[in-house]
């Protein structure tokens, strides 16, 4: 299969383009400053001619450096008209050259706040509550409304992705904590971005049919920071006091039921475990 992609190089698009490599498939990725084979892209400007494409997966996100939720900064205007409405442009694009599949990575936040101990499902009223969230649940419905019977698409809703990478998400939580330095109690869900990968390429190879409720929750472990810091502290023999454990009944987590239904199966704490000295360096 022929996948264009964009954001792989980035901190979630770089599994989905390792994993479809070793699947086979033929990656072309789409960037600022493409590699040898890739194209140049930017949300903020015209699409690229994507004909020849079986397949596009988009994890791009325009957003100020080093930031994620609040990767607005200072200008909300420009950040939706990159990532709102740039993608939108790109799923038409996508569509009218003849792309037979479409997958979005949006997020967890799209649920945005409920009350604690939520369950969410797909079927959850989506109620963002940052700039973030609402860009994603607004990109949603209009890659739904592209849908036709030779165009299928799907979004995939993941939350805090992790794994092994230059600069990941734990490598300044790492560095303070055998460091010495106290860290603030806190539980999250959590995925691996190879299990996030492993979603991606399942939804392409599914029937169409299977696509047609378009949402997919993907989303594994309820991580307290105190156990996560245990295993670092096995590893390494650091010797730093554990933050306390936090309220895992305070956390909402995502039902996956739909996307386990298809095959899907994440890695869980084995994963983790497996990682995490790849992750520690």
């Amino acid at each position: 299969m022929k996948i264009a992609l964009t954001g792989g190089t980035g901190r979630v698009g770089r599994f989905v383009a390792e994993a479809a490599r070793a699947a086979g498939h033929e990656v072309m990725l789409l960037s600022r400053h493409p590699p040898p084979g890739g194209l140049p892209y930017d949300l903020a400007g015209e699409v690229p001619d994507l004909s020849g494409q079986d397949a596009l997966i988009h994890a791009a996100f325009q957003h100020a450096p080093g930031r994620y939720r609040g990767g607005e900064g200072t200008d909300p205007a420009g950040f939706l008209a990159a990532n709102r409405d740039g993608s939108l442009r790109l799923f038409a694009a996508a569509r009218k050259a003849g792309v037979a599949r479409a997958l979005f990575v949006s997020s967890r936040a799209v649920y945005g706040g409920h009350p604690a101990g939520t369950v969410l499902t797909e079927e959850t009223p989506l109620r963002p509550d940052t700039l973030y969230g609402r860009m994603k649940a607004e990109v949603e419905p209009g890659l739904a409304g592209l849908s036709s019977s030779g165009f299928s698409t799907a979004s995939l809703r993941a939350t805090g992705v992790y794994g092994p990478g230059e600069n990941h998400k734990w490598t300044t939580l790492f560095a303070d904590f055998r460091a010495g330095r106290p860290i603030a109690p806190r539980v999250a869900t959590e995925v691996h971005g190879a299990d996030l990968a492993a979603a991606a390429l399942l939804l392409l190879s599914v029937p169409p049919a299977a696509l047609r409720s378009h949402a997919f929750n993907v989303s594994d472990l309820t991580l307290d920071l105190h156990d996560l810091l245990a295993e670092v502290a096995r590893l390494t023999g650091c010797t730093a006091p554990l933050p306390p454990r936090s309220d895992a009944g305070a956390v909402s987590a995502m039902d996956c039921t739909r996307l386990r239904a298809l095959g899907w199966q994440p890695g869980g704490w084995p994963l983790l475990r497996a990682s995490l000295p790849a992750m520690l360096g």
